[in-house]
């Protein structure tokens, strides 16, 4: 029947239809849904698990292709440098079930650390990569990925980007039939295990296939030329959609191609457009990739036509960012003269639209352990290296908490390469490492053997809030709950930080600010690795207790509340003042949690 699906529940629906059996993944915006939807879906043949982070997922997939299975890997662009490890190495070995490793890029970047491009890292690692430009088109690309990857035994990606995989559509949704139980894994070392002989012929069949992997992406029916006017249009995945609605009216002025399968580029598909354009403007997210294969094949061609190919190389294109509807139609409009739709202009005396940086939630208990480190810390020299996750937005003022961020588990090891730095420093610094429950399974286990082995002198403090809460709540090894619906035991952080050889260890609860406080002052007075587990549901999962309020009798407008710890719920009531002009702090009772630790610190009891 036809559904109205987000852009990952149709990639998710896609490999159901396709088969698929065993499906992996780490959580990261934008891809998390994939697995989630798969999960909620399953019909009870399919494996589903969030694993502890991309590398392990890509190894699971890699494990039931071998076996002839169909599976599927999810992450962001973020992930896949976690993952290229086996996924560089599974290129070259192949597979036999179908393994398709969905990658979500971010341009923008909206709620990343960096923009990267995987249609480059496809090219890189020689793996086949089909563009999804849209939620319809993503449905049927997973599962001709599917197809292709046991056609031709190779690991495929499936890149997406933010807008496609948050983008809905109607889509017609088939009967998910179980599929055939796989052949099962047959033992020949000559083929899966890996050797450098192996390796070495293995990269001579994965680049030498390129040629003819392209002409067959040449009569794939996602890659299309589209019109027939003198100008010429070359883009791919969610640009296509853009140019599409920019040339609305106008199409007969334009010939455009949409690349669906970036790499091996479509060659025989691309000369065919280049020699029936007088002029090409390349639109894509994030890399020039389309616009430099076009260069490449423009040099076979012989061509000698001035300002042929326009772009991200001549700057006619922002070269970082996301791309719209909007800017394509001023590109092309600045370019071609041809005046679009799609244009507009701001309104007269439009106000600019509020800035809403993300915070913290109100009653979060990481508020609590960013403050009480502060308390405690006082005046001494202090470096508190941050990680990924909800604590990252402890750098925003008036904490002030996090003076480095680098990728999840780096605050760990950043911690170590600072201390051993600046030991013995006039004002040496306290290390301080923050990591979440999540990322400390993710990536933070490394890091602590790390610091252990080498003698490293940080304070590690792990927020644990039980979940993955900047990514939509999902379970890891700590909360004793699997994707599958299984209840098993928990691994338990104090028992790996004691069994990787941790000797000090404490549990506190950071909604407590005294308590808090003294242990980490405790901690400063030792040497060595320490571990401070700062452990607290988070609000979002627990649910908020009873609203707290200020008497405005005892409120001095002092501004404490407001000026030391930043939660939202608190904020200055302009209509009440002090004798001497000042704003007496005020509670949003819809936002707040009932923490109490704006109560902890009112130097007059105002808070109760």
């Amino acid at each position: 029947m036809k559904e109205l699906l987000m852009g990952n529940e149709a990639v998710a629906m896609g490999a159901l239809a396709a088969g698929v059996q065993v499906v992996a993944g780490y959580p990261g915006t934008p891809s998390s849904e994939v697995l989630e939807t798969i999960a909620k879906r399953n019909p009870g043949h399919i494996y589903v698990e969030w694993s502890v982070n991309e590398k392990a997922g890509a190894e699971v997939a890699a494990g039931a292709a071998y076996a002839g299975a169909r599976s599927l890997v999810t992450m962001k662009q973020m992930g896949l440098n976690v993952a290229s490890d086996p996924v560089m190495c599974v290129n070259y070995i192949g597979v036999k079930g179908g393994m398709v490793v969905y990658v979500c890029d971010d341009p923008g970047p909206i709620s990343s650390q960096t923009e990267q491009d995987t249609r480059s890292f496809a090219r890189y690692a020689h793996i086949p990569c089909f563009d999804c430009d849209s939620p319809e088109q993503a449905f049927q690309a997973v599962q001709d990925a599917f197809a292709f990857s046991e056609e031709h035994e190779t690991p495929v990606i499936l890149r997406s980007t933010t807008r496609v995989c948050h983008a809905c559509a109607d889509i017609e949704v088939p009967e998910i039939k179980t599929p055939e139980a796989p052949e099962g894994f047959v033992k020949d070392t000559s083929r899966w295990v890996i050797f450098p002989k192996l390796a070495y012929q293995a990269k001579l069949r994965v680049a030498g296939r390129e040629p003819e992997l392209a002409a067959e992406f040449s009569e794939y029916k996602g890659n299309t030329i589209e019109g027939s006017g003198p100008i010429g249009i070359a883009c791919g995945g969610i640009s296509y959609s853009y140019v599409k609605e920019a040339i609305r009216g106008h199409e007969d002025s334009f010939t455009v191609m949409k690349i669906a399968t970036p790499y091996p580029f479509p060659t025989d598909l691309a000369r065919q457009f280049m020699l029936g354009v007088e002029k090409i403007i390349c639109f894509e997210e994030l890399d020039p990739y389309i616009e430099d294969a076009l260069i490449y094949e423009y040099g076979n061609l012989s061509l000698d036509i001035d300002n042929f190919i326009e772009g991200k190389r001549t700057g006619t294109v922002p070269l970082g960012g996301e791309l719209s509807a909007v800017e394509a139609g001023r590109v092309i409009e600045e370019v071609t003269g041809i005046g679009t739709s799609i244009l507009f202009s701001e309104p007269e005396g439009a106000p600019d639209l509020p800035v809403r940086p993300p915070v913290l939630c109100a009653g979060c208990p990481h508020r609590g352990a960013f403050f009480a480190v502060k308390k405690a810390v006082g005046k001494r020299p202090a470096i508190y290296s941050g990680d990924i996750g909800c604590y990252t937005l402890g750098n925003a003022a008036p904490l002030d908490m996090v003076d480095t961020c680098l990728c999840m588990g780096a605050g760990i090891t950043m911690a170590q390469g600072l201390d051993h730095a600046m030991r013995g420093a006039e004002k040496e610094p306290v290390c301080f490492a923050f990591i979440g429950d999540s990322t400390f399974f993710a990536s933070g286990i490394t890091g602590t053997v790390n610091a252990v082995y080498n003698q490293s002198d940080m304070i590690l403090c792990v927020l644990d809030n039980s979940t993955t809460a900047m990514t939509g709540h999902q379970p890891h090894p700590g909360m004793g709950l699997t994707m599958m619906g299984e209840r098993v035991e928990p691994v338990d952080i104090a028992k790996v930080l004691e069994g990787v050889g941790v000797k000090w260890i404490r549990m506190v609860d950071p909604q407590n600010l005294a308590e808090s406080k003294k242990t980490v002052e405790e901690a400063m007075e030792e040497k060595g690795v320490r571990a401070i587990i700062f452990k607290s549901p988070c609000i979002a999962l627990e649910g908020p207790g009873q609203p707290l309020k200020v008497d405005p009798e005892k409120c001095v407008g002092c501004m404490a509340c407001i000026n030391e710890i930043g939660c939202t719920a608190l904020i200055p009531d302009s209509g009440n003042l002090t004798e001497k002009g000042r704003p007496k702090a005020v509670i949003d009772r819809a936002l707040c949690a009932g923490c109490g630790l704006c109560a902890q610190i009112c130097p007059t009891g105002a808070i109760e």
